[in-house]
């Protein structure tokens, strides 16, 4: 993760330096389930960012300037993450290494591109994230339209002849496995 979130940052400045050419805080932020059932993940992020920026300002920060981050808590909830997307507009954010869960990912996307802010999530996997061709979004992660092929032919071979159901939890996440799953076990001749 805290490679990820290097690599992650090293994009974002390169586009923050080159809007600006006067030296100040370079404002970078993480958002994802700080609260609620993946809190753990969230957790992971928040420290990922802090020890990142942290390490890069000891050195010196980026061409002098210094890292000034932000956490936000969307709770791997929709209409939580695009408010949160907008505070993190008003706080001047260029860099945002999240959301965790597909169903913040995907709406918030949309207010950072708007706002010119670069987007890159360790964790959503519902291809609609990236093919909506904004400018500005890009994952660390595999789709689930690649893990589903992977799992529906897993099934089709070692269940062959018996019966499968495959069920979500109706998250963009959860459905979004599932259906490629489902698409790629009954292509393999497994229904």
């Amino acid at each position: 993760m805290r490679k990820l979130i290097l690599s992650g940052v090293a994009l974002g400045f390169s586009a923050a330096l080159m809007a600006s050419t006067a030296l100040a805080d370079i404002k970078i932020a993480t958002t994802g389930p700080i609260t609620g059932q993946y809190a753990a993940f969230g957790e992971q992020m928040k420290r990922g960012i802090e020890m990142a920026a942290k390490d890069i300002n000891a050195a010196g920060g980026v061409n002098g300037e210094k890292l000034d981050v932000s956490i936000g808590d969307d709770a791997c909830d929709p209409k939580q993450a695009v408010a949160v997307a907008n505070q993190m507009v008003s706080k001047g954010v260029v860099f945002m290494a999240g959301h965790f869960c597909s169903s913040s990912s995907i709406p918030a996307s949309k207010v950072y591109a708007e706002e010119g802010i670069i987007q890159i999530t360790p964790a959503s996997t519902n291809p609609a994230f990236t093919d909506a061709g904004l400018w500005n979004t890009h994952r660390t992660c595999g789709r689930d339209d690649a893990q589903g092929k992977v799992a529906g032919a897993f099934l089709a071979k070692a269940y062959a002849g018996k019966k499968v159901a495959v069920i979500h939890d109706k998250t963009a996440y959860g459905k979004g496995l599932a259906d490629e799953t489902k698409k790629a076990m009954n292509a393999a001749g497994l229904q």
